[in-house]
């Protein structure tokens, strides 16, 4: 049995015999630098998200929007991996090339009607595996219905921001 599907064996007895927590907490932060550009953290990794010169950013990063349509192609990659793994349906390479479709009018607040996020995500999964059209697209299923972000995409999801307003420290203090 290879390292991923003795992972997904080893996660799926201990969630079974209740000796681990189902219930997962993942964390990012993020800090305004200066124009549009943030520097986020994850755990021990830093990313710096910016907007492209033509919008007004440096280009020092990847916009928001393309973060998320990268954090959903990894997911699917890892999920491929794992699932694949685990059924026994080799995979020896896997790519995922996707377009989201925004229209500015929502963002820029010419119409409230348009959305101000994507409006669609295409895509198109390429898998390099011997096996079989039919266990490919079984893959396929269960790979849609296991992988978070896409899930966290597809459903409402339940989305709470505060705010928390701090004063301003004078520049002589």
């Amino acid at each position: 049995m290879n390292r991923f599907a003795t992972l997904y064996q080893c996660v799926r007895e201990k969630l079974g015999d209740g000796s681990i927590n189902p219930l997962v907490q993942v964390r990012a932060q993020s800090k305004s630098q200066n124009g549009f550009q943030s520097r986020a953290k994850i755990r021990d990794f830093e990313l710096i998200i910016d907007q492209p010169r033509g919008f007004g950013g440096e280009n020092m990063g990847p916009k928001p929007s393309e973060v998320l349509l990268a954090a959903l192609a990894a997911c699917q990659e890892v999920t491929w991996r794992l699932y694949g793994e685990a059924y026994g349906i080799s995979i020896s390479d896997i790519r995922v090339d996707l377009v989201g479709t925004q229209d500015l009018r929502g963002f820029m607040g010419i119409d409230d009607t348009t959305p101000a996020g994507f409006q669609k995500i295409t895509g198109t999964v390429t898998v390099s595996s011997p096996a079989n059209e039919e266990d490919i697209i079984r893959l396929q299923k269960i790979v849609d219905q296991h992988c978070p972000v896409l899930d966290d995409l597809r459903r409402p999801l339940d989305v709470s921001l505060n705010i928390s307003v701090e004063p301003e420290v004078a520049a002589n203090e």
